[in-house]
């Protein structure tokens, strides 16, 4: 409504009031410059000192549970502000459960909507619920901030840039609640042969002998029997499990994805993940997906580290239903950097016969493979499921599309 053109407006009334000798004319110059002259000076200062901020009590949670987000905003500056209008970005996946996002231009964005009036050196915070219903990466912000003067003559817009992200891990379920064996899941996990042994753990001493290092000889022991004694270390299996998720849930992209199966392929991976961390495996993650907003591709590498899971349930979140190439080839080009004694469990909705030949290929090459299958195929069809007689442990799908909990059941193996 109003610009730099009423002060010079309000200029003119006054010289023309004053050398016309009219009274009115000038007092109403004279107010309306007064006006306007403190209305635009308010305006250009009102979002000077004014800070926004933002924070979430947790940055990950698991899906369905609540946090809570802490918004406060502070006027570091002596002039007040008469109103302040906030709207804050937060997308439409989350739940708000005391206040209500409006429409944003953007289809998957709402605004978070704030109206307050400030005194000077003052400082409001309020505190809201937020839900992650479903898993994902969700990016809080950016904010707009919009004020003015008293009269509402002029405002002024200033966006905080300033972004937070929530990480929704993905639902986790028991191996029982998916009708997995509860101890031994992957098959017998017990090796053949003693692989590894521990040297920070001492079980005992024996002769030395032919071809024994120098860096074993227990010398106090030595010292004592007048002959060479070296030390026999704890042996011990090395565990590693790499989970292998297939995106795809169709047998070709240009199909498109079905949404519910993708969640329950990853729900599943997860569940993997966290029962080989509790059972001391060295887990890792490698998908046909890549991370939000990037190409580089989703793989979590097998390790001990005690941030291990939140690592692979981080990338779990972040996977989107756009492959990047077929899991067949990754399986056969991640497998060739794995340990021997490592187990692959490929968790998959899609079993074409290039990923059925390519783990045959491994498991002939002496590789540990389980297969976690969660294909459309119904139980008891006419035709004969797919899976049968594979000569690797596998799984399928026993509970119907979309139910929740997932039950699998033990397929079939060569003899």
């Amino acid at each position: 409504m109003f610009s730099e053109a009423w002060l010079l407006l309000a200029a003119l009334a006054l010289v023309v009031g004053l050398v016309a000798g009219r009274p009115g004319l000038t007092v109403l110059g004279a107010l309306l410059a007064a006006a306007a002259g403190a209305s635009w000076g308010a305006n250009r200062w009102a979002l000077h000192g004014v800070e926004y901020r933002r924070r979430l009590s947790e940055r990950r949670a698991f899906a369905g549970e609540t946090l809570t987000l802490e918004l406060s905003v502070a006027n570091r500056k002596l002039l007040p502000l008469s109103w302040l209008r906030i709207e804050d970005e937060c997308p439409l996946e989350l739940t708000v459960l005391d206040a209500e996002l409006l429409p944003s231009p953007q289809p998957t964005t709402g605004y978070l909507t704030s109206l307050l009036s400030m005194r000077w050196f003052e400082q409001v915070r309020w505190r809201l619920r937020l839900r992650g219903d479903s898993r994902g990466y969700y990016q809080l912000g950016p904010a707009h901030l919009t004020s003015g003067d008293l009269f509402g003559l002029f405002h002024r817009e200033a966006t905080a840039e300033g972004r937070d992200t929530l990480i929704v891990y993905p639902r986790i379920y028991g191996m029982e609640a998916l009708g997995l064996p509860a101890k031994e899941p992957f098959g017998d996990s017990r090796a053949a042969q003693q692989m590894l042994e521990d040297p920070s753990c001492t079980v005992g001493i024996r002769d030395y002998g032919a071809g024994d290092p120098l860096r074993r000889v227990h010398w106090k022991a030595t010292a004592r029997r007048q002959q060479l004694q070296v030390r026999v270390f704890e042996p011990t299996t090395h565990l590693q499990l790499l989970i292998c998720l297939n995106v795809a849930t169709l047998p070709n992209a240009w199909q498109g994805s079905i949404p519910e199966l993708l969640e329950q392929a990853v729900s599943v991976a997860g569940s993997l993940a966290s029962f080989g961390a509790e059972h001391k495996y060295e887990v890792g993650l490698v998908a046909n997906g890549c991370w939000p907003l990037s190409d580089q591709p989703l793989r979590v590498l097998p390790g001990r580290s005690p941030y291990q899971l939140a690592h692979v349930l981080e990338a779990l979140a972040a996977v989107s239903p756009m492959p990047t190439g077929r899991l067949a080839d990754l399986l056969l080009k991640t497998s060739a950097r794995l340990p021997w004694g490592a187990t692959l469990a490929v968790v998959t909705a899609v079993v074409d016969d290039d990923l059925i030949e390519a783990m045959e290929r491994l498991h002939a090459a002496g590789r540990r493979l389980v297969l976690f299958s969660l294909d459309g195929h119904a139980q008891g069809a006419v035709h004969e499921p797919p899976l049968r007689g594979l000569p690797f442990l596998c799984y399928r799908l026993a509970s119907g599309p979309g139910e929740v909990p997932l039950r699998f059941a033990p397929m079939e193996v060569a003899a």
